[in-house]
């Protein structure tokens, strides 16, 4: 057993003694041990979704905590790949400090600081394809991304070689294309196919938002939170009476909802 009295006093060394010991083969946390880069995965991204929730809800305390959750799922890997012989925390580390700096050259080389953001974000993205050598354009872009943002990625990289709509307009007409195309495979398609023209609407809003400079996956999380902000006072309003949705009528809760609605829009 690991003696908390054995640990680092505080900083990134206290954390390190702390995952070396729970996955320690002898004394350690017998789930600890177990798991592998592959179990550790899901709960990776679902940490990066809970940093970025609070950073929605302006939640900062909630943030910190949450910030520190990822933190421990690098530490994780990490330990896990140190055990493996593949590299230490410490080779994260470097790597991530040696990548900064080779992309920031107008901050720690030679080069103008006189460039919008824009123009910084290109350089940037040229950088990383340096670093990629020759590949296909579409190469890596992980593919356990969240569907919209991974549309997104997707999208932004072959607009960088000229595969683009020039305007908003085209993009909207397409979208109507892709409406009625899914309305018609609701009639007369198969499953998988009428599955596949959904997917083609839901790639071509993600497109319409990129044209927009809206984060797709930003607004259909707000959108998410609306809409649960929204049926819980439907809840609450029935409550009152004594009842439960299960209790009410498509037509009340929809007179409910656009009156959560205006409460909503009183509010801004």
């Amino acid at each position: 057993m690991t003696s908390v009295s054995d640990l680092p006093p505080f900083g990134i060394d206290r954390l390190l003694a702390i995952m070396a010991a729970l996955r320690d083969p002898d004394t350690g946390c017998p789930w600890d041990i177990e798991q592998t880069f592959a179990t550790i995965a899901p709960y990776t991204l679902e940490e990066a979704f809970e940093v970025a929730d609070a950073i929605d809800r302006k939640a900062w305390p909630d943030l910190k905590s949450e910030l520190g959750d990822l933190l421990f799922q690098t530490v994780y890997h990490a330990q896990m790949a140190s055990e493996a012989g593949h590299f230490s925390f410490s080779d994260v580390v470097e790597t991530i400090s040696d990548k900064m700096i080779a992309r920031h050259p107008h901050v720690f080389g030679d080069q103008s600081r006189d460039k919008t953001p824009e123009q910084q974000t290109r350089d940037w993205e040229a950088q990383k394809a340096a670093e990629r050598g020759p590949a296909r354009t579409l190469d890596g872009i992980a593919q356990s991304l969240p569907a919209l943002t991974r549309a997104l990625k997707l999208q932004n990289r072959a607009a960088r070689v000229g595969f683009d709509w020039p305007s908003t307009g085209e993009v909207l007409d397409k979208l109507v294309e892709e409406a009625r195309e899914v309305v018609e495979a609701r009639d007369t398609l198969t499953q998988t196919e009428v599955t596949e023209e959904i997917g083609d609407l839901l790639f071509v809003i993600a497109n319409l938002a990129r044209h927009l400079k809206v984060d797709p996956e930003a607004a259909l999380r707000a959108a998410n939170q609306k809409f649960t902000r929204r049926f819980a006072r439907i809840e609450d309003w029935l409550a009152e009476t004594g009842r439960t949705p299960a209790d009410s009528d498509l037509a009340e809760m929809d007179a409910l909802w656009n009156r959560a609605k205006a409460e909503d829009k009183a509010q801004l």
